[in-house]
């Protein structure tokens, strides 16, 4: 076969390919905006209900041994700090550092607040730098898998909270919508 006809197959395959490769990358992008979505919703509810409860009801603790709602709180933040810093490229935290710090319903939904800002970023982060490798717990990951983690986390520790609301006879955000 002469060289300009492998070109032109090459080129034939290119052009068949490209389309593929395009929905391919707008699927990515379709992902990340679903995990954003996701993240964002469930980031939403954890902010509503810290907001919602009481200085009091920051002490509630269904049962010995388990975070209090206030604790609760603050491994969220803390923890999505951790994660999002590693995504960002930002010196990491220690994951507990807003559990330990943070005592009052005032510091504890501004360092929620804040987390939940600093996580934005992370989750504006596009294209290729998703496929970046970042060290999550000793292993390493990529940042889009660092930011799934992160989702999944908020949204069991709300599943959490869910069940001290209710607990409370209280109405949880998610289900007043």
């Amino acid at each position: 076969m002469s060289p300009s006809r492998t070109v032109s197959r090459l080129f034939v395959i290119a052009l068949l390919l490209a389309p593929a490769t395009l929905r391919a990358q707008q699927g990515a992008v379709d992902a990340m905006a679903g995990l954003r979505a996701q993240w964002s919703g469930v980031a939403s509810n954890v902010l509503a209900a810290a907001k919602e409860l009481t200085e009091a009801e920051y002490a509630y603790r269904p049962v010995k041994g388990v975070r209090s709602f206030g604790e609760l709180v603050g491994h969220v933040a803390g923890t999505q700090n951790m994660i999002c810093a590693a995504v960002l490229g930002d010196k990491v935290p220690a994951e507990d550092a807003v559990e330990k710090g943070a005592k009052t319903k005032a510091a504890l939904v501004a360092a929620l607040e804040a987390s939940n800002a600093y996580c934005a970023k992370a989750y504006a982060i596009a294209g290729a730098k998703l496929s970046e490798k970042v060290d999550m717990f000793g292993e390493k990951d990529t940042k889009v898998g660092a930011l799934a983690l992160n989702a999944v986390h908020t949204g069991e520790h709300y599943g959490n909270i869910v069940t001290y609301m209710r607990m409370q006879g209280k109405v949880p955000p998610s289900s007043k919508k």
